[in-house]
């Protein structure tokens, strides 16, 4: 079994910075993409960045310059640096790993309990 844990969440007011952590734990072979995503009360939930093993990124127009995700492969963790915070940041934000754990053949998307992120002045 794998298991995502989330940490770094708190309640800034807008303008002010967090850091995200998630860590990966368990059977794990090896970590494909590494995702943050975030659900704010009655939206859907969507996708905030992503990273490839390899160190790629993808960041989404709304949090582009604003956020940045990196990940540390030998401690199987990704981060989300998040700056310039904005109430409409406001949200439960999300990791999600593609791993692919020993004595299997295929990859599974684990998912992170959550953590939660409130911008107010």
């Amino acid at each position: 079994q794998v298991q995502l844990v989330e940490s770094g969440g708190g309640s800034v007011p807008p303008g002010g910075s967090l850091r995200l952590s998630c860590v990966a734990s368990g059977r794990i072979f090896r970590i494909g993409v590494m995702r943050w995503y975030r659900q704010a009360p009655r939206k859907q939930r969507e996708l905030v960045a992503e990273i490839t093993s390899g160190g790629r990124t993808n960041h989404v127009d709304p949090v582009k310059g604003r956020f940045t995700i990196s990940r540390d492969n030998a401690k199987n963790t990704v981060y989300l640096q998040m700056n310039s915070l904005k109430p409409e940041d406001t949200a439960a934000y999300y990791c999600e790993a593609d791993v692919l754990q020993f004595s299997t053949d295929y990859v599974r998307a684990y998912w992170g309990q959550g953590t939660q992120v409130t911008v107010s002045s």
